[in-house]
């Protein structure tokens, strides 16, 4: 489903790469969908698609609990590796992602999208060059309707690794530490579960501290119309998008200073994923670095983890300094 809705439209835009081969344990459905968009190796394994001299990279874009061997096969194999948010089950499997490629010289990124859109460019900008003043209170919301969902897979723990919190949660976590240039000292999370949310939550609300003081609210939910707000607030202004991580319509950026409207922007996030591909691309090449490399995705993960914790425990949990890289 990610693949039809997002990938293939993706690389359609892309300019530096394009999708020679592709593996699918269904060899029927990969028939279909080589034919359909034209590509020209099938393949029933990530390791025979790795031995295809054609294949110069790979995305991985399997369940999470498959991330980790992907991963690993793809370095093995010295094929450069981007691979799907999250990153994995845990942050000791990004442990051993980043390592073995580390070990191995292998390039290994993370496809966090919304690093490749205009409008996280340009609150990041903004936020950097101090149009809000100091960063007090930031708040970024993920929320899609998840019943019935075509990755049915999503409800179970042991394949996706937790629900929405790891789903999409994920994607808040990281624009926050991408926008804010700073990492959470401290972390907190609730969650709630119901009679269709499998062994995972359905809905939750992490509270994160973050080391220069900012204090940052994730809300997460597979039980809500999609919309995606994020909203900084600073000691000189505000700044809010009211589906600012998206890729499907234009966002509106706003900057707001004593209850007034100041500036507003229209952006367009239509080639985010374009974009994303090629930047992998010529990190490839060796023209340019990757800007999200494995470690970030190991760090994301290190949240992740110890909100589940919080959950569990109904404790914050103390982050210790990064040291990833």
């Amino acid at each position: 489903m990610h693949a039809v809705r997002r990938l293939m439209p993706g690389f359609a835009l892309a300019n530096e790469c394009k999708v020679v081969a592709l593996s699918r344990r269904d060899p029927v459905k990969a028939a279909q969908a080589a034919a359909q968009y034209k590509i020209p190796h099938v393949f029933a394994s990530t390791e025979e698609l790795c031995r295809c001299p054609d294949v110069d990279a790979v995305l991985v874009t399997t369940p999470n609990a498959c991330h980790l061997q992907d991963v690993l096969t793809c370095v093995a194999a010295r094929k450069p590796v981007l691979c799907e948010k999250p990153m994995g089950m845990n942050a000791d499997e990004c442990r051993q992602m980043v390592e073995s490629a580390r070990q191995a010289r292998v390039l290994l990124g993370v496809a966090q999208i919304f690093r490749f859109e205009q409008s996280t460019a340009r609150l990041r900008e903004l936020i950097a060059t101090g149009e809000i003043g100091q960063p007090v209170l930031a708040r970024s919301e993920f929320c899609y309707p998840g019943q019935g969902h075509a990755r049915a897979w999503l409800y179970n723990r042991a394949v996706a690794g937790g629900g929405p919190i790891a789903d999409v949660g994920v994607h808040c976590i990281d624009a926050l530490r991408y926008l804010l240039q700073d990492e959470p000292a401290q972390v907190s999370a609730i969650g709630h579960s119901d009679a269709h949310s499998g062994d995972v939550e359905a809905s939750a609300v992490l509270s994160l501290k973050f080391r220069r003081g900012t204090l940052a609210t994730v809300l997460v939910s597979t039980r809500a119309a999609y919309r995606t707000p994020i909203e900084f607030v600073g000691d000189r202004g505000l700044l809010r998008a009211l589906d600012g991580l998206t890729v499907d319509k234009n966002i509106a950026l706003e900057l707001w200073r004593d209850g007034q409207l100041v500036r507003s922007e229209t952006l367009s996030n239509r080639l985010a994923y374009g974009i994303q591909v090629d930047s992998f691309a010529r990190a490839v090449d060796g023209t340019a670095p990757f800007q999200v490399p494995g470690e970030q995705g190991w760090q994301n993960q290190i949240i992740l983890d110890a909100a589940y914790r919080s959950m569990t425990s109904g404790r914050a949990e103390e982050m210790q300094p990064s040291s990833l890289g």
